[in-house]
């Protein structure tokens, strides 16, 4: 029988802390392995416990949930740990922030209780929690305002073709099944094009490769639209 996933819940908030506690114990293959007040518990408690997942406020007294985010998933001994976000809105800035830092998706803090749960699975499976209609609202809200990053754009040079058509179409928050549909390809050879692009551009995850995308300029948030998900 495999373990139950562990997650962490930083949330400065008692109530909201102990309704997510419940829930996700009520749960026989989650548990609750930590809660954390603030930012700086949060790293503390992430690096002790390396929970499978961190259900992460962003605003948060001290060191926010942004910076938590950030330092959890750039420290090599939480490469395992997976972040997600929650906000009070669709449309925080904060949200695309966190997305940079390194969390596997967001989720609204009204979200239903079984919805939580099955986030939860999904992040720590590896997958990110990016729905295409919340990527491109995100993204067009959001990525225009940032530079591309040259650094970014350098390491895209040992990015092929093929690869780049591939990440193309990730970053329009379509899955493996759709993407291979439009190249004509395998899902296998889908899946094998997103690992490598995860390998050759540092990315934690989904998550991290659309923002990449979108800020080196391979994609515009204003660009034409992509195969449909339907």
């Amino acid at each position: 029988m495999n373990r139950p996933v562990r997650v962490l819940l930083a949330d400065d908030q008692a109530l909201l802390r102990t309704g997510f506690r419940l829930l996700i114990e009520s749960a026989p293959d989650l548990t609750v392995a930590g809660e954390a007040v603030n930012g700086d518990q949060a790293i503390d408690l992430a690096l002790r416990l390396r929970p499978d997942v961190v259900l992460m406020d962003i605003r948060m007294p001290g060191t926010d949930g942004l910076e938590a985010t950030r330092r959890i998933c750039a420290h090599p001994d939480t490469a395992g740990t997976r972040v997600l976000v929650l906000t009070t809105f669709d449309l925080d800035e904060y949200v695309y922030a966190a997305l940079r830092g390194g969390a596997s998706g967001f989720l609204l803090k009204d979200i239903l209780p079984a919805d939580l749960l099955t986030a939860l699975r999904v992040v720590a499976s590896g997958d990110a929690l990016l729905a295409p209609t919340v990527t491109r609202r995100l993204i067009s809200e959001f990525a225009g305002r940032h530079e591309p990053r040259p650094r970014l754009a350098q390491e895209l040079s040992g990015v092929t073709p093929r690869e780049r058509e591939v990440l193309r179409l990730v970053a329009r928050g379509l899955p493996n099944r759709v993407i291979a549909e439009h190249l004509g390809l395998s899902i296998a050879t889908v899946k094998t094009h997103v690992r490598r692009l995860l390998a050759k551009l540092h990315a934690h995850d989904r998550a991290q490769l659309v923002v990449i995308a979108y800020e080196t300029g391979l994609v515009s948030a204003t660009g034409g639209n992509a195969p449909s998900a339907d």
